[in-house]
């Protein structure tokens, strides 16, 4: 009979015991399979194998301690039965009703989940497919699975949790067990409710982004969203922030050790609002610049350079001077008075001034240069001092500290307006194209100059950059073997490269037609 009892007694602790370790298992399943928090797998099962460790540690040390407690009462004489049945008889006979009703009550809670879950989960797959047949071209069907899939998980979590709540004061189980269940039920609804917000606001800007492209019209505000579109990312990475910022405060909020931190929720969330609206602010700034700016359609091209060329100057005076002013108001935010900051900065500002006079050279010559139009966006030139490098190439900005010139081969070139030098402008009114022409000694000149002029005649009909037939400017060197006419051909600012590859090609195949090209010093240089 002794035998027995402590058989029996053993049983009860191995069977708790691998009951834990049973729910540990699932619990860890379910923590791989869908993470409420960023923990990785791994991680997860090193956690499982720890804590199955120690549980089958303990199991083992209790079950030798009531096996040795057993022991010694055999030992000393005791009749363990009686013993026993004395140490049941202590426990009051109301704990046993309490117990066996507090069992029945989790049990028809676990069943009443069950078939709660069960409707939820019908009810939202039949949502999911409402969802995707509004309309299927805003979203994508697998953006829509994956919310309605993560909302259900969420749901299924926190009702499992609640339930062990509720069972923990259906058995009668300390206080202090149930009110931090509570506070976990609590944090992870908090938790849960925030990331499916997230994801559904994500959603939304996508569905009324997609929206917006198809509704646009010339006729309709909605023709801006184009050049706005950039932004999309850009909100959604602040609507996360606010959202997460949200979650945290709250989350802070349950817990009274770091309450008070809760109070920074509200200042993060005015700075995120202020860095984003102070963005989409200098972007419809000026883009209803530009669109005042070239509003006009009949502008010649001229003023359209010199437009294009204030509207970049315009967007970074704007820049500075809506950051600077969002700064300030952050300062404010955080209860950081600006003025000695500001003060300290003016003289540091002061000081350094003296030492940067490079800086403020390049910045007096870009008003300069802007403002006396040596040249502007989408002109040609040349500049450098002679006895240094010389660049070229297409203006492509004017800034008020250098010039960005892209080289025909394609290299952006950055210049300091303090260092530009002289300065050639290959596009202002009208260029020649020059091109030479090796012909021999004993052609005649006159057939030569006649197909030149036809050549060149041809051409200003059929190009629109060419504003005067091609003239023979006479001849410009005697060779061994050959004589090297000049020709020009008036041409629109900055086309006279492509010109002059185009008038050379013509006159190759024309002489070569007419047998007068001159092929020796061809040959000689390849």
């Amino acid at each position: 009979m002794n035998t027995l009892i402590i058989f029996a007694e053993v049983s009860i602790v191995i069977i708790i015991f691998l009951v834990v370790i049973w729910l540990v298992g699932k619990l860890s399943k379910l923590l791989i399979k869908y993470p409420l928090f960023k923990i990785e797998a791994q991680q997860v099962k090193m956690m499982r194998r720890n804590i199955t460790g120690l549980l089958l540690l303990t199991g083992l040390v209790l079950c030798l301690v009531i096996v040795g407690v057993n022991g010694f009462l055999i030992y000393q004489g005791k009749d363990l039965q009686k013993y026993t049945r004395d140490l049941i008889g202590l426990i009051p006979p109301g704990f046993w009703l309490t117990l066996a009703v507090g069992i029945v009550q989790s049990i028809g809670t676990v069943i009443l989940a069950a078939i709660a879950l069960a409707l939820i989960k019908y009810c939202l797959k039949l949502g999911n497919t409402r969802t995707k047949n509004i309309d299927s071209s805003t979203a994508d069907d697998a953006s829509i699975d994956a919310f309605f899939n993560a909302l259900y998980k969420r749901i299924k979590g926190g009702v499992w949790l609640w339930i062990i709540a509720c069972c923990t004061l259906f058995i009668k189980l300390p206080a202090v067990i149930s009110d931090y269940l509570f506070i976990a039920l609590r944090i992870y609804l908090i938790i849960a409710v925030g990331l499916l917000v997230t994801k559904a606001a994500a959603a939304i800007v996508d569905i009324l982004s997609v929206l917006s492209i198809r509704y646009s019209s010339p006729d309709n505000l909605l023709r801006f969203y184009d050049r706005l579109q950039h932004l999309i990312p850009f909100l959604k990475r602040c609507l996360e922030l606010i959202l997460y910022v949200c979650i945290a405060t709250l989350v802070t909020q349950q817990i009274k050790l770091v309450a008070d931190l809760s109070d920074w929720g509200l200042r993060i969330i005015k700075i995120i609002a202020m860095i984003f609206f102070s963005r989409v602010l200098f972007e419809v700034i000026s883009l209803l610049a530009e669109e005042l700016v070239f509003k006009e359609k009949h502008l010649t091209e001229r003023q359209r350079s010199r437009r294009l060329t204030l509207v970049p100057l315009f967007r970074s005076l704007l820049q500075y001077a809506i950051y600077f002013t969002v700064g300030v108001s952050i300062l404010y935010t955080l209860d950081i008075d600006p003025t000695p900051i500001l003060a300290g900065a003016g003289i540091i500002g002061l000081a350094v001034g003296f030492g940067a006079q490079e800086l403020v050279n390049d910045m007096v010559c870009g008003f300069f240069i802007l403002f006396e139009n040596y040249y502007l966006v989408g002109d040609y030139i040349e500049a450098g001092n002679v006895e240094e490098k010389v660049v070229e190439g297409t203006v492509e900005a004017i800034e008020l500290r250098t010039t960005r010139l892209r080289h025909p081969n394609g290299q952006l070139q950055i210049i300091r307006n303090g260092a530009i030098g002289s300065v050639i402008n290959y596009s202002k009114e009208y260029i020649f194209a020059v091109v030479e022409v090796c012909v021999p000694y004993n052609a005649n000149l006159g057939q030569v100059y006649q197909v030149v002029e036809e050549v060149g005649q041809e051409l200003n009909t059929n190009d629109p950059d060419v504003l005067e037939p091609t003239q023979v400017d006479g001849v410009e060197s005697l060779g061994e073997s050959n004589l090297l006419l000049r020709t020009l051909t008036k041409a629109k600012p900055g086309k006279h490269l492509q010109i002059q590859r185009i008038l050379r090609k013509m006159f190759m195949d024309t002489l070569r037609s007419e047998g007068i090209l001159c092929l020796a010093p061809i040959k000689k240089e390849e």
